[in-house]
């Protein structure tokens, strides 16, 4: 009988010491559902939207200027010099410039919409974030990973950060 007690012991230690037992604690938020209820997040949102739908009215303007533009150009070419024909031509090109310049300054990477999202938006962000952060620390929680969209890990213990082993692995200092 106490053979029978002693291998069962040892076997739940094995078990017990079996990293799938002791894995890493897992969590998962909707960041999304989260930014919705901030009331500041909304008004921003809101915000931006306004100034990008003006800027979207605004470009469209230029577009259908310029399509008018070169309507009227189709529509005298016949009559108009080879001189005067180009010079049209030539306007008609630097009102498209002048309207992708416009779309590229305000909705480009780095463009004015970027960043007032990034002045608007990014400190609500790091609030969360750091929300998030803290919740999982005081959770003993290792990875938080984020289900609104594809889902993104969020937070993780930096115990569990193997990148510098596989650069060593690699041998890449």
């Amino acid at each position: 009988m106490n053979n029978i007690k002693t291998f069962f012991f040892f076997v739940l230690i094995g078990l017990l010491s079996n990293p799938v037992v002791n894995a890493q604690r897992w969590g998962y938020v909707d960041t999304k559902a989260i930014l919705e209820k901030i009331p500041e997040y909304k008004a921003a949102e809101q915000e931006i939207e306004q100034i990008s739908q003006k800027w979207q009215k605004e470009l469209e303007a230029m577009y259908a200027n310029i399509e008018k533009m070169y309507q009227k150009y189709e529509a005298e070419k016949v009559l108009l010099t080879a001189d005067v024909q180009r010079k049209r031509e030539e306007e008609i090109i630097n009102e498209e410039k002048k309207a992708k310049e416009f779309q590229k300054k305000k909705f480009g990477y780095e463009g004015e919409l970027f960043k007032l999202r990034e002045e608007k938006v990014k400190p609500i962000q790091d609030r969360l974030f750091k929300a998030i952060e803290d919740l999982a620390k005081e959770k003993r929680i290792d990875f938080m990973l984020d289900k609104s969209g594809a889902v993104t890990v969020l937070y993780f213990n930096p115990e569990y950060d193997m990148t510098q082993a596989v650069l060593k692995k690699m041998g890449i200092n």
